[in-house]
């Protein structure tokens, strides 16, 4: 006869292929085997109860040898507790209208501007009349409703122009244009600025255990203030820049990340061309309405001796320049869980970012002062050779050099 200790050993090993039905199975078979005394060895060894391994001994029997039916049950018909919505007819529909209270219920809902958690939920429902468990109600939403836990989703984009998609179409079909002739495309922005220090920046990164690099707790600006990464990402070679600036975000310093690419990537690359086209976003320091862009990107043009195009994308598509999820994205990435300590700390995280399409990314720091609210004049605007282009002469132009 088999001891305590080896059936305990014995169930412990099996235990986890088992279902309800099979250790009730199981114990009934190990304690008819044993005969005398088998039920409470077997209770003993596996702690189940002298009701469960008796109620499978009566199972056994009244089988007595025929087929197990199909599909096989596991308690016998109308066994287990009563569903709550059998119990409850209405609990659903009240259930529905304090989740939904603009679509389905009461408008003026108690629920309506407050924090919907499981636990408010159930308490509300209680006072309607409903007894329930917070873990039914999460059951019920989630199984019944088919509800679960989500976030906001953005996608309004608000009003949008006439004519959005076929900017879109004269962008795609322009730089493709001049890729294939060898032309320099460049998409450029700002990324979104960011505080310098030892501040909490979004997403982890892999320490040991239980030893989260500390932080401060408050993201109040300090000393070394707020950095500009400005990019100028070539979509032709898959290769940027980034100025990172630590004075204002003025068309001035966009303009000079500008030529710091030229001087640093594009005037090797490119020595013999005659045009640059830059894509844009139509707001912001480098935007179709900023006089001072356009000045500088006179300037610009005539130092070099080149002419350079620009298309800005429509009003509220800017999530749509190239350089946000080619470049900026990748930054993100990289430097996840790393708060951007100091400067140095900045533009190393921006150069390393790489990806496994070749992604190559050169960065410095910015570290000239650049006003802001700088004026330009009617007469200042008269002298830009500004050339505007047929279709959306506002938004696609060429400024040329200056006899």
């Amino acid at each position: 006869m088999k001891s305590e200790k080896q059936i305990r050993e014995q169930y412990f090993q099996i235990l986890p292929s088992l279902d309800e039905r099979g250790r009730r199975e199981w114990a009934a078979s190990e304690a008819m085997a044993i005969g005398y005394g088998g039920i409470a060895l077997v209770h003993r060894a596996s702690e189940l109860s002298l009701m469960t391994i008796r109620r499978g001994i009566d199972e056994l029997r009244e089988r007595d040898g025929e087929e197990i039916e199909s599909p096989r049950r596991v308690r016998r018909p109308g066994a287990g507790r009563p569903l709550k919505v059998a119990e409850d007819p209405t609990l659903l529909s009240a259930l529905e209208s304090l989740v939904e209270p603009e679509a389905r219920g009461d408008p003026q809902s108690p629920l309506r501007w407050t924090l919907k958690s499981l636990r408010i939920l159930a308490a509300e429902l209680g006072e309607l009349g409903h007894t329930v468990s917070y873990r039914t109600v999460g059951h019920l939403l989630k199984k019944k409703l088919g509800y679960s836990l989500q976030g906001n989703a953005k996608k309004l984009e608000g009003a949008q122009h006439v004519d959005r998609d076929a900017q879109f179409r004269h962008i795609a079909s322009q730089s493709k244009r001049r890729i294939k002739a060898g032309e320099p495309v460049l998409s450029v922005d700002t990324k979104k600025k960011e505080l310098v220090g030892l501040y909490k920046n979004g997403g982890k990164e892999y320490r040991p255990k239980g030893e989260p690099l500390p932080v401060k707790t408050h993201d109040f600006k300090g000393e070394l203030g707020r950095v500009s990464p400005y990019g100028v990402y070539d979509i032709g070679d898959n290769e940027a820049w980034v100025s990172v600036g630590i004075s204002a975000d003025t068309a001035e310093f966009a303009v000079h990340s500008l030529r710091r690419w030229w001087q640093e990537l594009g005037q090797e690359r490119y020595d013999s061309t005659s045009e640059i086209f830059v894509t844009a976003d139509c707001g912001g320091s480098n935007g179709y309405r900023a006089r001072l862009w356009k000045l500088e990107l006179q300037e610009l043009s005539d130092e070099l001796g080149i002419a350079i195009s620009v298309s800005h994308y429509p009003p509220g598509t800017s999530k749509w320049n190239r350089i946000e999820h080619r470049l900026f994205s990748f930054i993100t990435l990289n430097w996840r869980g790393k708060p951007l300590a100091d400067y140095r700390t900045v533009v190393e995280l921006i150069g390393a970012t790489k990806t496994q399409e070749g992604l190559q990314v050169h960065c410095e720091l910015d570290q000239n002062t650049y006003e802001k609210g700088k004026k330009v004049t009617d007469n200042e605007m008269e002298s830009i050779n500004l050339h505007p282009h047929r279709f959306h002469g506002e938004w696609n132009y060429t400024i040329k050099p200056r006899e």
